[in-house]
């Protein structure tokens, strides 16, 4: 028995094999350093120059400036100020969250119809969805824009067209097919014998989706949250089309609107965009752990 177990365990790497697979990993990792450094760059300009003062800035480069750095919040504070970044930093929470929540919501439910649920054309309906993945975003504003103005004058109301309702659906909308498409590939990759219990025992399809399914689907959802949030939160093309009163202006546009208000005022360019991409970084970060997985996910059984 004993010698059965020592034949069994692998052979210990000696240091020669170690030193040799370091060696031809290295230029691997060197590559992708490189790459991280070259991404990281920018941002950290972009990071630097938003707490330096405007005189500082006019006076010497941002990679000067480390040995000698002069610290200052003034710029974030006439930005939120001045700018009106603070309330649109509270709109751009509005729409995203939401836009969010919502196609994770659907895509959720609809990717577990499509994998565990029969029912008529299934295959040829998944189909059509992820087909639409290819549609242009360009060719459906317009009409989606007259469409929700119609409901509002049918409807007697200003919630499409003339607030968040709009932009909630379209972002909602053109995010479900990759969801759908991305949560069906991880849910039909699950064991079959889970679900199958689970039915055995009497579980109805909403137990098992809320019991089973999405307790062993964190790494997925939380993959497909991340690609919606960024989107969202990035969006510019769909803030112009649908948001059109001012009032509820998301930072894009603020930032888009500062450029041609302080075209030479870098120190609260710089503010504003730093201040734009700090809640993605933090929202990537703190999910990263799950990405790879969820882009992973389905891709092997």
């Amino acid at each position: 028995m004993a010698t059965a177990e020592v034949a069994a365990r692998p052979p210990r790497e000696t240091l020669s094999a170690r030193i040799l697979h370091f060696i031809a990993r290295t230029p691997v990792h060197f590559a992708l350093l490189a790459i991280a450094v070259i991404w990281l760059v920018p941002t950290v300009g972009l990071a630097v120059t938003s707490f330096r003062p405007r005189s500082d800035i006019q006076a010497s480069s941002w990679w000067s400036s480390l040995l000698d750095f002069h610290f200052t919040v003034n710029n974030y504070e006439q930005v939120l100020d001045r700018a009106g970044m603070g309330h649109a930093f509270v709109n751009s929470l509005i729409i995203t969250i939401p836009a969010t929540l919502l196609p994770l919501a659907i895509a959720s439910l609809a990717g577990y119809a499509f994998s565990w649920i029969n029912f008529p054309f299934r295959d040829t309906i998944f189909l059509v969805v992820v087909a639409l993945m290819i549609v242009p975003i360009q060719m459906a504003l317009v009409p989606l824009l007259r469409g929700f103005r119609d409901a509002d004058t049918f409807f007697g109301v200003d919630f499409f067209a003339g607030n968040f309702g709009g932009i909630w659906l379209a972002h909602t909308a053109f995010g479900l097919p990759l969801g759908i498409f991305l949560l069906r590939n991880f849910f039909i990759a699950l064991p079959r014998d889970l679900i199958e219990a689970a039915r055995v025992d009497g579980a109805s399809n909403m137990r098992i989706f809320l019991k089973v399914v999405l307790p062993l689907s964190v790494p997925v959802l939380a993959s497909y949250a991340i690609f919606q949030f960024l989107w969202v939160w990035n969006d510019l093309l769909m803030a112009l089309i649908f948001v059109q009163n001012s009032d509820l202006w998301p930072m894009t546009i603020r930032v888009n609107q500062m450029q041609s208000q302080f075209g030479g005022e870098w120190h609260l360019l710089s503010s504003g965009a730093f201040l734009l991409m700090a809640v993605p970084l933090v929202v990537f970060f703190s999910l990263q752990r799950y990405f790879v997985q969820g882009l992973l996910a389905g891709s092997v059984k």
